[in-house]
Protein backbone atom coordinates (compact mmCIF):
# COMPACT_ATOMS: atom_id res chain seq x y z
CA UNK A 1 0.00 0.00 0.00
CA UNK A 2 0.84 3.68 -0.32
CA UNK A 3 1.03 4.67 3.57
CA UNK A 4 1.85 8.60 4.78
CA UNK A 5 3.67 8.35 8.19
CA UNK A 6 3.67 12.04 10.17
CA UNK A 7 6.28 12.33 13.41
CA UNK A 8 9.60 10.11 13.11
CA UNK A 9 10.32 10.45 16.85
CA UNK A 10 11.21 8.35 19.31
CA UNK A 11 9.01 5.92 18.53
CA UNK A 12 7.39 6.74 15.43
CA UNK A 13 10.19 6.65 13.50
CA UNK A 14 10.60 2.81 14.60
CA UNK A 15 6.74 2.21 13.75
CA UNK A 16 6.96 3.77 10.25
CA UNK A 17 10.33 1.53 9.66
CA UNK A 18 8.47 -1.48 9.86
CA UNK A 19 5.63 -0.67 6.98
CA UNK A 20 9.04 0.05 5.10
CA UNK A 21 10.45 -3.01 6.03
CA UNK A 22 6.75 -4.51 5.21
CA UNK A 23 7.25 -3.86 1.81
CA UNK A 24 4.98 -1.24 1.87
CA UNK A 25 5.47 2.42 0.02
CA UNK A 26 6.02 4.94 3.01
CA UNK A 27 5.40 9.03 2.59
CA UNK A 28 7.08 10.95 5.13
CA UNK A 29 6.81 14.32 6.83
CA UNK A 30 8.36 15.36 10.06
CA UNK A 31 8.36 19.39 11.10
CA UNK A 32 12.32 18.43 11.69
CA UNK A 33 13.17 16.71 8.40
CA UNK A 34 16.85 15.41 9.82
CA UNK A 35 15.06 12.66 12.21
CA UNK A 36 13.02 11.24 8.86
CA UNK A 37 17.05 10.75 7.85
CA UNK A 38 16.81 6.71 8.93
CA UNK A 39 13.57 6.22 7.10
CA UNK A 40 14.73 8.53 3.51
CA UNK A 41 18.12 6.30 3.60
CA UNK A 42 15.83 3.13 3.54
CA UNK A 43 13.88 4.07 0.68
CA UNK A 44 11.13 6.58 2.39
CA UNK A 45 9.81 9.49 0.39
CA UNK A 46 9.96 12.73 1.73
CA UNK A 47 6.57 14.89 1.26
CA UNK A 48 6.56 18.63 2.60
CA UNK A 49 3.76 18.81 4.28
CA UNK A 50 0.54 16.69 6.37
CA UNK A 51 -1.03 17.94 2.75
CA UNK A 52 1.18 16.30 0.49
CA UNK A 53 1.25 13.14 2.66
CA UNK A 54 -2.66 13.33 2.14
CA UNK A 55 -2.24 13.26 -1.84
CA UNK A 56 0.35 10.72 -2.04
CA UNK A 57 -1.06 7.97 0.75
CA UNK A 58 -3.98 5.57 0.69
CA UNK A 59 -3.33 5.37 4.67
CA UNK A 60 -2.08 7.81 6.62
CA UNK A 61 -0.66 7.55 10.50
CA UNK A 62 0.50 10.34 12.61
CA UNK A 63 2.35 9.79 15.79
CA UNK A 64 3.07 13.12 17.50
CA UNK A 65 3.51 15.02 20.87
CA UNK A 66 0.41 17.07 21.93
CA UNK A 67 -3.25 17.69 21.17
CA UNK A 68 -1.95 21.37 19.37
CA UNK A 69 0.37 19.30 17.15
CA UNK A 70 -2.56 17.26 16.36
CA UNK A 71 -4.72 20.10 15.60
CA UNK A 72 -2.14 21.62 13.66
CA UNK A 73 -1.50 18.19 11.54
CA UNK A 74 -5.29 17.70 10.38
CA UNK A 75 -6.57 20.94 11.15
CA UNK A 76 -3.90 23.19 9.60
CA UNK A 77 -3.98 25.42 6.52
CA UNK A 78 -1.77 22.85 4.90
CA UNK A 79 -3.07 19.75 7.03
CA UNK A 80 -4.69 15.88 6.11
CA UNK A 81 -7.97 17.72 6.31
CA UNK A 82 -7.21 20.74 4.26
CA UNK A 83 -9.16 19.50 1.42
CA UNK A 84 -10.49 16.24 -0.29
CA UNK A 85 -7.68 14.49 -1.31
CA UNK A 86 -7.44 11.11 -1.99
CA UNK A 87 -6.17 9.79 1.18
CA UNK A 88 -9.14 7.18 2.42
CA UNK A 89 -8.05 6.60 6.01
CA UNK A 90 -6.39 8.78 8.39
CA UNK A 91 -5.14 7.11 11.95
CA UNK A 92 -3.80 9.00 14.94
CA UNK A 93 -1.46 7.31 17.11
CA UNK A 94 -0.79 9.79 19.13
CA UNK A 95 -2.07 10.23 22.70
CA UNK A 96 -4.07 12.52 22.85
CA UNK A 97 -7.71 14.26 23.83
CA UNK A 98 -10.76 12.04 23.37
CA UNK A 99 -12.83 15.13 22.03
CA UNK A 100 -10.40 15.85 18.99
CA UNK A 101 -10.23 11.99 17.83
CA UNK A 102 -14.56 13.10 17.11
CA UNK A 103 -14.00 16.18 15.78
CA UNK A 104 -10.99 14.59 13.58
CA UNK A 105 -13.65 11.58 13.09
CA UNK A 106 -16.67 14.18 12.23
CA UNK A 107 -14.41 16.42 9.68
CA UNK A 108 -13.05 13.05 7.86
CA UNK A 109 -16.13 12.01 7.68
CA UNK A 110 -17.92 15.33 5.60
CA UNK A 111 -14.74 14.88 3.19
CA UNK A 112 -15.48 10.98 2.70
CA UNK A 113 -12.92 9.65 4.47
CA UNK A 114 -12.74 7.47 7.40
CA UNK A 115 -10.85 8.05 10.73
CA UNK A 116 -9.07 5.75 13.72
CA UNK A 117 -7.88 6.99 16.96
CA UNK A 118 -5.03 4.54 17.79
CA UNK A 119 -2.61 5.35 21.10
CA UNK A 120 -0.45 2.49 22.15
CA UNK A 121 1.42 1.81 24.98
CA UNK A 122 5.16 0.14 25.37
CA UNK A 123 7.78 3.00 24.92
CA UNK A 124 10.68 2.55 22.55
CA UNK A 125 10.97 -0.76 22.80
CA UNK A 126 7.96 -2.23 21.90
CA UNK A 127 8.32 0.28 19.09
CA UNK A 128 11.34 -1.17 18.42
CA UNK A 129 10.41 -4.74 18.56
CA UNK A 130 7.53 -4.17 16.82
CA UNK A 131 5.45 -5.26 20.29
CA UNK A 132 3.32 -2.38 20.93
CA UNK A 133 -0.48 -2.26 22.68
CA UNK A 134 -2.70 -0.54 20.09
CA UNK A 135 -6.27 0.77 21.57
CA UNK A 136 -8.38 1.68 18.59
CA UNK A 137 -11.54 3.74 18.49
CA UNK A 138 -13.75 4.39 15.10
CA UNK A 139 -16.02 2.48 12.85
CA UNK A 140 -15.31 -1.33 13.56
CA UNK A 141 -15.02 -2.32 9.93
CA UNK A 142 -12.52 0.34 9.48
CA UNK A 143 -10.29 -0.98 12.26
CA UNK A 144 -10.67 -4.47 10.46
CA UNK A 145 -9.08 -2.78 7.12
CA UNK A 146 -5.90 -1.25 9.07
CA UNK A 147 -5.26 -4.15 11.34
CA UNK A 148 -3.29 -6.00 8.71
CA UNK A 149 -1.09 -2.49 9.33
CA UNK A 150 -1.46 -2.37 13.34
CA UNK A 151 0.02 -5.94 13.19
CA UNK A 152 3.21 -4.85 11.64
CA UNK A 153 3.91 -2.16 14.72
CA UNK A 154 2.35 -4.25 17.96
CA UNK A 155 1.17 -7.77 19.19
CA UNK A 156 -1.78 -6.56 21.65
CA UNK A 157 -4.31 -4.96 19.60
CA UNK A 158 -7.85 -3.92 20.42
CA UNK A 159 -10.81 -2.61 18.91
CA UNK A 160 -12.44 -0.43 21.61
CA UNK A 161 -15.36 1.11 20.43
CA UNK A 162 -16.68 4.32 18.62
CA UNK A 163 -14.54 7.29 18.06
CA UNK A 164 -12.37 8.45 21.07
CA UNK A 165 -12.48 5.31 22.47
CA UNK A 166 -9.00 4.52 21.90
CA UNK A 167 -7.85 8.01 23.81
CA UNK A 168 -9.91 6.84 27.05
CA UNK A 169 -8.47 3.55 26.83
CA UNK A 170 -5.06 5.33 26.81
CA UNK A 171 -5.91 7.53 29.95
CA UNK A 172 -6.31 3.88 31.82
CA UNK A 173 -3.28 2.81 30.70
CA UNK A 174 -1.85 6.09 31.50
CA UNK A 175 -3.66 5.90 35.02
CA UNK A 176 -1.56 2.74 35.98
CA UNK A 177 2.10 3.37 34.81
CA UNK A 178 1.31 6.85 36.76
CA UNK A 179 0.76 5.02 39.95
CA UNK A 180 3.49 1.88 39.02
CA UNK A 181 5.97 5.01 38.41
CA UNK A 182 6.27 5.97 41.25
CA UNK A 183 5.76 2.05 43.06
CA UNK A 184 9.08 1.46 41.15
CA UNK A 185 11.06 4.57 42.36
CA UNK A 186 10.23 4.58 45.56
CA UNK A 187 10.98 0.43 45.94
CA UNK A 188 14.26 0.92 44.13
CA UNK A 189 15.33 3.75 46.66
CA UNK A 190 14.56 1.95 49.41
CA UNK A 191 16.31 -0.77 48.42
CA UNK A 192 19.57 1.25 47.80
CA UNK A 193 19.17 2.97 51.04
CA UNK A 194 19.19 -0.40 52.66
CA UNK A 195 21.89 -1.42 51.27
CA UNK A 196 20.30 -4.62 48.80
CA UNK A 197 21.44 -5.14 45.27
CA UNK A 198 18.95 -3.17 43.24
CA UNK A 199 18.79 -5.43 40.46
CA UNK A 200 18.40 -8.90 42.49
CA UNK A 201 15.41 -7.13 43.80
CA UNK A 202 14.23 -6.44 40.29
CA UNK A 203 15.05 -9.53 39.41
CA UNK A 204 13.17 -11.63 41.96
CA UNK A 205 9.72 -8.80 43.10
CA UNK A 206 9.38 -8.64 39.09
CA UNK A 207 8.54 -12.23 38.86
CA UNK A 208 5.88 -12.04 41.53
CA UNK A 209 2.69 -9.94 42.37
CA UNK A 210 4.97 -7.08 42.16
CA UNK A 211 5.82 -7.56 38.63
CA UNK A 212 5.19 -5.51 36.14
CA UNK A 213 6.38 -3.72 32.88
CA UNK A 214 7.83 -0.11 34.45
CA UNK A 215 9.83 -3.09 37.03
CA UNK A 216 11.22 -4.97 34.54
CA UNK A 217 11.99 -2.69 31.96
CA UNK A 218 12.32 0.87 33.69
CA UNK A 219 13.68 -0.62 36.68
CA UNK A 220 17.50 -1.82 35.42
CA UNK A 221 17.40 1.56 33.41
CA UNK A 222 17.50 3.55 36.71
CA UNK A 223 19.96 1.18 37.88
CA UNK A 224 22.06 2.41 34.76
CA UNK A 225 21.68 5.77 35.88
CA UNK A 226 20.53 5.68 32.10
CA UNK A 227 17.37 8.65 31.85
CA UNK A 228 17.06 9.08 28.63
CA UNK A 229 13.55 8.83 26.96
CA UNK A 230 11.70 5.61 25.86
CA UNK A 231 8.74 8.35 27.04
CA UNK A 232 9.68 11.96 27.81
CA UNK A 233 8.55 13.09 31.41
CA UNK A 234 7.07 16.31 29.43
CA UNK A 235 4.58 14.23 27.13
CA UNK A 236 3.35 12.19 30.46
CA UNK A 237 2.39 15.35 32.10
CA UNK A 238 0.40 15.88 28.92
CA UNK A 239 -0.86 13.01 29.21
CA UNK A 240 -1.69 12.95 32.90
CA UNK A 241 -3.67 16.52 32.46
CA UNK A 242 -5.80 15.16 29.94
CA UNK A 243 -6.75 11.86 32.42
CA UNK A 244 -7.27 14.68 35.31
CA UNK A 245 -9.38 16.75 32.62
CA UNK A 246 -11.64 14.15 31.26
CA UNK A 247 -12.11 12.72 34.82
CA UNK A 248 -13.06 15.98 35.91
CA UNK A 249 -16.02 16.22 33.30
CA UNK A 250 -17.69 13.31 34.02
CA UNK A 251 -16.84 14.30 38.15
CA UNK A 252 -14.57 11.56 38.76
CA UNK A 253 -11.59 12.45 41.80
CA UNK A 254 -8.36 10.73 40.52
CA UNK A 255 -6.15 12.02 44.31
CA UNK A 256 -3.76 9.89 43.12
CA UNK A 257 -3.18 10.73 39.39
CA UNK A 258 -3.07 14.48 40.64
CA UNK A 259 -0.57 13.84 43.11
CA UNK A 260 1.70 12.08 40.87
CA UNK A 261 1.37 14.63 37.57
CA UNK A 262 2.51 17.17 40.76
CA UNK A 263 5.90 15.38 41.13
CA UNK A 264 6.42 14.92 37.18
CA UNK A 265 6.18 18.74 37.02
CA UNK A 266 8.81 19.10 40.15
CA UNK A 267 10.95 16.64 37.67
CA UNK A 268 10.24 18.98 34.76
CA UNK A 269 11.26 22.04 37.04
CA UNK A 270 15.07 20.15 37.59
CA UNK A 271 15.55 20.01 34.13
CA UNK A 272 14.37 16.41 32.98
CA UNK A 273 11.29 17.72 30.84
CA UNK A 274 12.91 15.34 27.78
CA UNK A 275 14.02 12.56 29.79
CA UNK A 276 12.44 9.43 30.20
CA UNK A 277 9.32 9.26 32.50
CA UNK A 278 12.34 7.16 35.04
CA UNK A 279 13.54 10.40 35.53
CA UNK A 280 10.92 10.27 38.65
CA UNK A 281 13.94 8.43 40.48
CA UNK A 282 16.05 11.70 40.74
CA UNK A 283 13.47 13.82 41.77
CA UNK A 284 12.40 11.48 44.96
CA UNK A 285 16.15 10.46 45.78
CA UNK A 286 16.86 14.15 45.83
CA UNK A 287 14.25 15.00 48.26
CA UNK A 288 15.86 12.10 50.78
CA UNK A 289 19.77 13.83 50.10
CA UNK A 290 20.76 15.51 53.23
CA UNK A 291 20.37 19.16 52.94
CA UNK A 292 23.14 21.46 53.38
Amino acid sequence: MKIGWIGTGVMGRSMAGHLLDAGHELFVFNRTRERAEPLLGKGAKWCGTPLEIAKEAEVAFTMVGFPRDVEEVYFGEKGLLADSSPCRILVDMSTSKPSLAKTIDQRARELGKESLDAPVSGGDIGARQGTLAIMVGGKKEVYEEVLPLFQVMGKNISYMGEAGSGQHTKMCNQILVAGTMISVCEALLYAAKIGLDQQAVIDIVGKGAAGSWSINNLGPRIIRGDFDPGFMVEHFIKDMGIALEEAAAVGLSLPGLALVQQLYIAVKAQGHGRSGTQALYLALKSLSEPRG
